[in-house]
């Protein structure tokens, strides 16, 4: 039996914000309720045309929502955004270079909601609400609100990114403006992610301070609405207090059974890969309205309360974008994680058109005694030699990654950090808490060892971009003396330890560790924090003056303390109260 396995989980996976215990007249459930108070707002307007619009993020299921609201207003003049669209061949064209061919990666667009749209149709559409002389009018889907920029009633209906990944596996929605729901889903993610997503998100922040309400229907037939208040109360909370987002687990041809146990999940799933438990941009966010569990994306906090959440020198830099991603990557009793390097920042800049890139490291949260990592070059190597060797494995199917890669061995509390640039991969038996900057899918694959991935077919390699960025100098000597285990004691005080654990000077994120059996003290110092209790069962995090209530965490959870927050403490709590407890934080590094 493994050590984790006869461990009792109270790792939380529905972490809430809550708002307030009072949610009449703020959160509505069940499409008769909603329904209802949309009547009752309609009937407030005292005109002969009364306009709702109901402007949608990618990947509601229209069919519900629309069956729902001609129930309720069976006489009102429908106008679909759909209906003033191009044509999905004029789409694809007009888009073509940020989708381009790749299986993988496109380019960052730079274009917004009216790209999607024919300014025929568009004015056709217009002439057709202007011609409406009484009763209503209802104005729905992506961009409906640039159909009709005055209405009486704005609901915008947004949609989580994971929930909106699982509608595309089961063949539930297409991507904006056409129609691909057959289309292989990571196609159709590829063209959410560097398209879809970002006209969206432009769009939905110009919107944001003009919503009236906002419509959750993130579970099919289950479906809340808040008024736009309520969901800015929430916001406005989260800004200023420590918070979670909601964690998403996903299995994967590497997965391991660690996360299985420890964060209490699915027993008759194969294995779990990935946890993304602090990536704003694709998790949710939960605001808690009495017994109402609303669910928006988190990123929504990030576009309203940016320098409260990010600190001013954060958002100077990034702009209203989180830059500290932490997941999980979970190999125990699984398999190696693929040969990888990420692009450099040049690269991405011009290849993708992103402005930062994916520096990462690998925190061992766990790790069995025969655990290792892959990370940089043997000396010697030739690159030409290692990337004829990497194409040829392509057919032959065998790599000697002893050969070409160094390997250490790594054990738990271990942190390796990795530059962009630098080849990686964590070995079998390992539990990874990956700290890293938030881009997340500009992985350039080498080798694979052979697997195929859970659809069936072979995952995609990356040879091509990845001999552009290997830095060949990075070998087992470098390894050792700048990113293999740089762990150094920084300061002490009674009953706690701080060191500081990386990363390295490539890399724009600071990362520290505190040990601790008694109160430390925190300061965000101008830069949100991203913590994990690393260690121990509970701790709790509390404001010296005040000014935010106790906030417990327990092991393995990711939390977030805005900058905003200024001094915080962390101590032992519960089970854990008087024992030593860990904790790993992160931050962007700004005092330079």
């Amino acid at each position: 039996m493994k050590k984790y396995s006869n461990y009792k989980s109270n790792y939380d996976k529905f972490p809430v914000v809550s708002v307030t215990p009072d949610s009449e007249n703020m959160c509505w459930s069940g499409w008769s309720a909603i329904t209802a108070r949309l009547r009752t707002e309609l009937d407030i307007v005292k005109k002969n045309v009364r306009i709702l619009v109901i402007d949608c993020y990618q990947g509601i299921l229209d069919e519900e929502v629309k069956q729902a609201l001609t129930q309720a207003f069976p006489k009102a003049h429908w106008f679909n955004s759909a209906d003033a669209m191009k044509t999905s061949g004029e789409i694809n064209t007009f888009f073509k270079d940020d989708i381009t061919d790749d299986e993988i990666f496109g380019y960052m667009t730079r274009f917004h909601m009216d790209c999607y749209f024919d300014d025929k149709k568009v004015s056709a559409v217009r002439a057709g609400i202007n011609s409406v002389e009484s009763g209503e009018i209802i104005v729905y889907g992506v961009g409906a609100a640039y159909l009709c920029e005055k209405s009486d009633l704005l609901v915008y209906a947004d949609m989580a990114r994971w929930e909106l990944q699982l509608r595309f596996r089961r063949n539930e929605i297409s991507n904006v403006g056409i129609e691909n729901k057959k289309e292989r889903p990571g196609l159709q993610y590829k063209r959410a992610f560097f398209v879809d997503w970002r006209i969206c998100d432009r769009w939905k922040k110009k919107l944001m301070k003009r919503w009236n309400y906002v419509l959750d229907t993130n579970v099919a037939g289950e479906p809340k609405m808040a008024t736009a208040a309520a969901v800015e109360q929430g916001l406005k909370k989260a800004a200023s207090t420590p918070f979670r987002v909601v964690p998403f687990f996903d299995p994967g041809p590497w997965g391991g059974q660690w996360m299985k146990e420890i964060c209490d999940l699915d027993k008759n799933t194969p294995n779990f890969a990935w946890c993304f438990d602090c990536v704003p941009e694709e998790n949710s966010l939960f605001l808690g309205f009495g017994d109402i569990r609303f669910e928006i994306p988190s990123v929504n906090l990030v576009f309203a309360y940016p320098r409260e959440l990010l600190g001013n020198p954060v958002y100077g830099r990034f702009g209203d974008e989180f830059p500290i991603r932490f997941d999980f990557l979970d190999t125990m009793e699984g398999g190696n994680l693929s040969l990888q390097v990420h692009p450099l920042t040049q690269y991405i800049q011009e290849k993708f058109g992103m402005h930062y890139t994916q520096d990462e490291s690998y925190y061992l949260l766990d790790a069995e005694d025969d655990a290792t990592v892959y990370l940089g070059v043997k000396e010697g190597t030739e690159p030409a030699e290692m990337i004829q060797a990497l194409t040829d494995a392509q057919t032959t199917g065998r790599f000697d990654a002893d050969k070409y890669v160094g390997s250490y061995p790594v054990k738990k509390h271990d942190h390796v950090l990795i530059p962009a640039g630098t080849i990686h991969c964590s070995g079998q038996n390992s539990m990874v808490l990956e700290i890293s900057a938030t881009p997340y899918i500009f992985t350039f694959k080498l080798w694979d060892w052979g697997r195929l991935g859970l659809d069936g077919r072979p995952r995609p390699i990356n040879i091509g971009h990845g001999k552009e960025v290997i830095q060949w100098n990075r070998t087992e000597s470098w390894v050792k003396k700048e990113i293999y285990n740089k762990i150094e004691k920084v300061a002490e005080g009674d009953g706690w330890t701080e060191e500081h654990t990386g990363l390295h000077e490539c890399e724009f994120i600071e990362t520290r560790r505190h040990w601790f059996s008694k109160p430390v003290t925190h300061e965000t110092d101008g830069s949100v924090n991203v913590l994990n209790l690393v260690e121990g069962r509970e701790a709790v995090v509390e404001s010296p003056d005040g000014a935010f209530d106790p906030f417990v965490v327990h092991y393995a959870e990711t939390f977030i303390i805005p900058a905003s927050v200024g001094r915080y403490t962390i101590r032992p709590y519960g089970e854990s109260d008087g024992q030593l407890c860990g904790t790993i934080k992160a931050f962007v590094k700004h005092n330079v």
